[in-house]
């Protein structure tokens, strides 16, 4: 991040480290991860890419025992992170294509943190999409769910994966979700140079781009509809902030004073399950749809 734009705005807030270990200690921790046939590279850089993502996300999990179900768990980063620092019951879940056997299991191979010993893990999953299969599990079985980096690759009906999440939360039970932040200091930096925000076609088909990305007053809207209350959010920057390399910052900056909170690459919110969710889809994020399936 350039000085210019670290001065203007509140892009990153501390990282809440496990105690006795460092940014370094852990940044080396997690670049050890590898899911087996995974390119060395491609995870090296992932890696140095968002690895305070992954810290930022272990930070909002509540110091509880009990069930956490991790939705969309590969390349298990995050995995790692909480078996090494939590006391949670992980159930981890995929989904890579159709046609998968409904559960399969993944080698995983890691440093000791402090020994720096290699570590082979087998890691269990359950194989189903959140969007056109219905989850596997019974209702309030789960203390946690993480569910990130997956809501800006939905295509059909966000809301009703939010439902199911809350439908196998017990009571009170926590969300913590993350997601790219559309409103972005980049993103204004891009509008403003004219050059087009919208994620390029993928490669991995249409699950592999962000079909769409949200702001924190589109997610506190929709998750308050499903059920959920929203305990914290914050957005952060994670990697290299490219916003002066399409726009002067400094030009733009006095505009955005007053949401100088809103402005980081991701989202980040821990959520309670705190009622039953809304039983349509949210007006203001669907159309086409009959109005009697709309509030």
């Amino acid at each position: 991040m350039s000085a210019a734009i670290q001065s203007s705005f509140p892009l990153s807030p501390p990282l809440t480290l496990p105690a006795g270990v460092s940014e370094d200690e852990l940044h080396s921790f997690l670049r050890s991860v590898r899911p087996a046939d995974a390119p060395e590279n491609e995870m090296e850089n992932y890696c140095d890419q968002d690895w305070r993502r992954f810290v930022y996300t272990l930070g909002l999990v509540p110091q509880v025992r009990g069930k956490c179900l991790e939705l969309g768990a590969n390349p298990y980063f995050t995995t790692i992170l909480l078996k090494q620092f939590t006391s949670l019951e992980l159930t981890l879940a995929n989904y890579f294509t159709a046609g998968l056997p409904s559960e399969s299991a993944q080698q995983v191979t890691y440093r000791d943190l402090r020994t720096s010993k290699p570590l082979t893990e087998l890691l269990n999953y359950y194989h189903f999409s959140v969007e056109s299969e219905p989850f596997p599990f019974a209702a309030g079985v789960f203390d946690v769910v993480l569910f990130c980096e997956i809501i800006e690759h939905l295509q059909l009906d966000p809301a009703a994966v939010l439902k199911e999440i809350n439908r196998i939360l017990k009571p009170g039970g926590t969300l913590i979700l993350t997601t790219p932040n559309v409103s972005r200091l980049e993103n204004v930096a891009k509008m403003i140079a004219g050059v087009n925000i919208y994620d390029p076609y993928s490669g991995y088909g249409a699950y592999g781009r962000h079909n769409r990305e949200y702001n924190k007053h589109e997610l506190y809207l929709l998750l308050s509809y499903c059920g959920f209350d929203v305990e914290v959010m914050f957005t952060a920057d994670v990697h290299h902030n490219s916003a002066a390399g399409f726009f002067p910052v400094d030009l733009f900056a006095p505009l955005l004073r007053s949401r100088e909170h809103d402005l980081g690459q991701y989202i980040f919110v821990r959520c309670k399950a705190s009622r039953p969710s809304g039983t349509k889809k949210p007006a203001w994020l669907y159309r086409s749809y009959p109005a009697q399936e709309l509030e």
